[in-house]
C-alpha cells in the first residue's frame, strides 16, 4: 500500500512540469493566432488582427507577419522562373528625349480667299447656296445685275467711239484707256471687252468665278439681295496644308526656337508623322492666360485631315550626355514614389527608391538611388511588388532608405 502511494506521488512529480510547459506552449500559440494580422494585396495599409475583405477592393485579407523587418525577398530558381524574372546590369549612356505639346490642326490663311463684290449691285444668281460645298477655280460663283457696271460699259464705249473720231487727240486717247482700265478694276476680263466692242451693247449681268479651289466655309449672301460695293459675300478655304498650333508655358520654349524641325503627329494616323518648321513663337502670352503660342504648317495629303482635329508635337530634346539608364520597364511608380528591384545575390532581392530625370518610351534615367554596375529586375519587378505585399503587408520603400 505504501509502495503504491510512493509510486503515484512520483509520477505527478515527473508529469506535472511537463504539463506545466505544454500548456504554456499552448497558450503562446493560441496568443500567436490571436494576434495574427491580416492585410489586404493590394492596398497594404488596410491592417486589422482578424480575417474579413478589403473595405477599398472587396478582396479577402491575407494573413501577414509583421514582426518580419527584412526588406529583401528569397526565392528559389523555380520561383524565379515561374514569375520571369530577368535582370540587366545598369550603366551609363546617351539618352535622347521628346517633349510632346498637345497641337490642334487649324485653317491656313494663306489658303483662304474672301469673295466680295467689285461693283453695288442685286445678286442676280446664286450658284453655290450652301456652305460645305467644293469648288473649282474658275468656277462660276454668283452673277450680278450692277446698274453701275452698266454705264462704266457704256462710258468705255463713247471713249473707243471719240478715240477713233479724233486718233490724233492724246486727250481723248488718254480718256480711252482710262475707261478701259476702270472696266479691268472691277475684274472685265479681255475676253469681255473685245465682247462689249465687238456688240457694241452694254451688258449689266456679270458672272464672276471662283479665284481658288476649296470649300465654301462661310455664304453671306442669298439670292435677289442688294449689295454694296466692297460687300463681303463668302469664304473659301484651301486644306492643301493646315497650321498646327500648340500653347506652351514661357519655361518650355527653351527646347523650342523658331526654324527647328519637329515631328507632328495626328492620332489615328500614328503610322504618317509629318515634319513640321517651326514657323511662328508668340512673343507675349495670350490675353487671359499664362500661355504662349507655337506654330507651324503641314501637307495635308488628299485633304485627309480636317480643322479642330487634335495633334500631337514631339520637340527633341538635347541629349542628356552620360546618363544612368535603365529601361522603363524596370521603374515601379506608387502613390508612395518609384522603385527598382536590385539583385543582391542569387535569389535575393531588395526593393530600392530611385529618382528619375529625363525618360522616353524605352528608357528611364536615374538621377538618385543606384550605381553603375548594379544587377536591377527588368521583367517581373510587378510581381515582387506583389510578393512583398503579399508577405510582409506594407510597401516595399515605406520607411526605406537608400542601401
Amino acid at each position: 500500500m505504501e509502495r503504491k502511494k510512493f509510486l503515484k506521488v512520483a509520477a505527478l512529480t515527473v508529469l506535472t512540469p511537463s504539463l506545466i510547459l505544454a500548456a504554456c506552449k499552448e497558450t503562446k500559440k493560441q496568443s500567436a493566432e490571436a494576434k495574427k494580422t491580416y492585410t489586404c494585396p493590394m492596398h497594404p495599409q488596410i491592417i486589422q488582427e482578424s480575417p474579413g475583405t478589403c473595405p477599398i477592393c472587396g478582396m479577402d485579407l491575407v494573413p501577414f507577419d509583421k514582426n518580419n523587418t527584412d526588406a529583401s525577398l528569397l526565392l528559389n530558381e523555380s520561383q524565379v522562373a515561374l514569375a520571369n524574372i530577368t535582370t540587366v546590369i545598369i550603366g551609363n549612356g546617351s539618352l535622347n528625349n521628346n517633349t510632346v505639346l498637345n497641337g490642334r490642326l487649324t485653317v491656313n490663311p494663306e489658303q483662304t480667299a474672301f469673295i466680295s463684290s467689285r461693283v453695288a449691285g442685286r445678286i442676280e444668281v446664286l450658284f453655290v447656296k450652301e456652305t460645305g460645298v467644293k469648288v473649282n477655280k474658275g468656277q462660276p460663283l454668283y452673277k450680278i445685275y450692277s446698274e453701275q457696271l452698266a454705264s462704266l460699259q457704256q462710258e468705255y464705249l463713247l471713249a473707243i467711239a471719240q478715240a477713233k473720231q479724233f486718233p490724233n487727240d492724246e486727250r481723248f486717247q488718254q480718256i480711252e484707256k482710262s475707261a478701259r482700265q476702270k472696266l479691268l478694276l472691277y475684274d472685265q476680263t479681255e475676253a469681255q471687252l473685245q465682247q462689249l466692242i465687238q456688240l457694241q451693247k452694254t451688258d449689266p449681268y456679270v458672272t464672276y468665278p471662283a479665284p481658288a479651289s476649296g470649300i465654301v466655309a462661310e455664304l453671306q449672301v442669298t439670292e435677289g439681295q442688294y449689295i454694296s460695293e466692297g460687300g463681303t459675300l463668302m469664304r473659301i478655304e484651301g486644306y492643301n496644308s493646315l497650321w498646327v498650333e500648340a500653347d506652351v508655358y514661357p519655361n518650355e520654349t527653351a527646347n523650342i526656337r523658331k526654324g527647328q524641325v519637329v515631328k507632328v503627329i495626328v492620332p489615328g494616323w500614328d503610322d504618317q508623322p509629318q515634319d513640321m518648321t517651326i514657323q511662328f513663337i508668340n512673343p507675349s502670352l495670350q490675353s487671359g492666360s499664362q500661355l504662349m503660342q507655337v506654330r507651324g504648317t503641314i501637307p495635308n495629303p488628299d485633304n485627309q485631315w480636317q480643322p479642330g482635329l487634335q495633334a500631337n508635337i514631339l520637340v527633341p530634346v538635347k541629349s542628356a550626355g552620360s546618363a544612368l539608364t535603365i529601361p522603363a520597364g524596370a521603374v515601379i511608380r506608387d502613390g508612395k514614389g518609384m522603385h527598382v528591384w536590385v539583385e543582391k545575390g542569387r535569389g535575393k532581392f531588395i526593393p530600392r527608391p530611385v529618382k528619375t530625370g529625363l525618360e522616353n518610351a524605352d528608357v528611364v534615367e536615374i538621377t538618385e538611388g543606384l550605381k553603375e554596375g548594379e544587377k536591377v529586375v527588368v521583367t517581373g519587378a510587378y510581381l515582387l511588388y506583389s510578393e512583398y505585399i503579399l508577405k510582409k503587408g506594407a510597401d516595399p520603400i515605406a520607411g526605406h532608405t537608400h542601401g
